[in-house]
């Protein structure tokens, strides 16, 4: 447990699925006043969705973290972050339903995260991931939750373990869209061929195969790695 820390701390958390669902797992990282890593954590969870790992990182960092420290996360998942921001209240008020009628996908989830929330300072930073000047703590949580997902194995300074390897500028972006794209609910366009020019409206936030996000009613288009923007589909 991080506590007894009277300045704000910086941290960032990241989750990853080999599959959506697939192996999975989650990390977060805990930085200096220098924005230097001083601590991290990665665990494995076995078969996961990506949304469940994004989730259940920020979860584990809440509860790693003292209520009484003043904290910054930083996150490329505009889902995990708009799930515990923007649509919770309105997901309380609706009995845990959505505006559709629907339960809440990850309830008990995004009920832990609620009560972590509580008599808190936090403060929620959506950073866009594998960009080449991108944030170097999000970089780090993504590199170990994407080990951890491969590996089944838990890591971080706790273990004593190695720090992940750094990325290329091209492999983590296929990891990523390759554990978050295929949304559920998505139509009988999930399983159309590579070269699919069929389009539809997003239903769900979502990461792109470039890195880029997409939010909810934003046209997108299969590609290899699942979906993603139509510019970026690749034909065969």
């Amino acid at each position: 447990m991080i506590e007894g820390m009277a300045e704000r701390v910086i941290a960032a958390c990241d989750g990853a699925s080999k599959g959506n669902p697939g192996p999975a797992a989650w990390a977060w990282v805990v930085a200096d006043s220098d924005e230097q890593p001083v601590r991290w954590e990665a665990g494995a969870l076995g078969t996961a969705t990506n949304n469940v790992a994004e989730l259940t990182a920020l979860e584990r960092l809440l509860s790693t973290v003292s209520r009484d420290v003043p904290l910054e996360v930083r996150m490329d998942s505009q889902y995990a972050m708009k799930a515990v921001t923007t649509w919770l209240p309105g997901w309380k008020r609706k009995g845990w339903k959505t505006a559709s009628g629907k339960p809440v996908a990850n309830q008990e989830l995004v009920a832990r995260i609620d009560a972590l929330l509580q008599d808190r300072t936090v403060e929620f930073v959506y950073v866009p991931a594998h960009q080449v000047d991108g944030d170097p703590l999000n970089d780090l949580a993504d590199r170990a939750a994407s080990q951890a997902a491969t590996a089944q194995q838990d890591a971080g300074t706790a273990y004593d373990s190695p720090l992940p390897p750094p990325s290329t500028p091209s492999a983590p972006k296929a990891r990523k869209a390759t554990g978050a794209r295929k949304r559920p609910g998505a139509s009988a366009a999930s399983s159309s061929s590579p070269s699919s020019s069929r389009m539809l409206k997003a239903k769900y936030p979502g990461r792109c195969r470039c890195g880029r996000s997409y939010d909810v009613g934003e046209q997108i288009a299969k590609n290899p790695d699942g979906w993603g923007h139509p510019e970026c589909r690749v034909t065969a």
